[in-house]
């Protein structure tokens, strides 16, 4: 055990052997999910997309599967210019046994901190650090990232609510146009959804709504 133990404390960059880089990237694996949804423009896309299919009330149509595809390709999209840095300035170097492992840390928060640090409102981020009482912070580097996450995560949620109102607006007007229509004609009994939804289907496509709502997510992230 204390040999296991002296491995991690040792800083000498020789010391990152194999077996020290296998668990790294297990560590990183299991980490992974929470990192792609909490770190990463996941949860904003992800969540607009929901928006558009709730909206369209074509109920399983796209399926989640497509949705979060959609979602994971357009994360990792947006995001290469941020992992390539990590692997460029943490992991590349890591992996060559030029770094320690604390280093290797350091350097690769700095890329996710200046993403997330970039769509935080102040508010947020005030939130957290006020609960901690902590100091205003000099730099974003000065920021523990267990502040920045939940105030990155809860400003992804806000801005996503937001899009989700706005994609919502039109549909709205047209199901309460022919629920008017229909309760004119004495057709009350009929859904209107069932009536609205091929005009909504019509309305989206012809403004090529894929086309804008993905226009919208990546000038957000710019």
């Amino acid at each position: 055990m204390n040999e296991f133990v002296d491995m991690f404390s040792n800083s000498d960059p020789s010391s990152v052997s194999t077996s020290v880089k296998l668990l790294l990237l297990f560590t990183v694996l299991s980490l992974a999910p929470g990192i792609l949804i909490l770190m990463t423009s996941f949860t904003r896309i992800i969540i607009v997309l929901s928006f558009v299919r709730t909206s369209l009330a074509t109920q399983q149509m796209p399926p989640n599967q497509v949705l979060i595809g959609i979602a994971l390709f357009l994360t990792f999209f947006i995001m290469s210019p941020v992992f390539g840095k990590v692997y460029d300035d943490a992991l590349q170097p890591l992996f060559s046994e030029d770094i320690t492992l604390d280093e290797a840390y350091d350097k690769a928060s700095v890329p996710m901190k200046e993403f997330m640090a970039k769509h935080t409102r102040q508010k947020d981020l005030a939130l957290f650090m006020n609960y901690r009482k902590m100091d205003e912070p000099q730099s974003i580097q000065d920021i523990p990232i267990t502040t920045l996450v939940p105030a990155f995560a809860i400003s992804e949620l806000k801005t996503a609510f937001q899009m989700g109102f706005m994609i919502f607006i039109p549909f709205l007007i047209i199901d309460m146009a022919v629920a008017s229509v229909l309760m004119s004609m004495g057709m009350m009994m009929l859904p209107p959804v069932m009536i609205s939804l091929p005009f909504k289907i019509l309305l989206f496509v012809l403004v090529d709504g894929w086309y804008l709502i993905t226009h919208s997510l990546l000038d957000g992230f710019q």
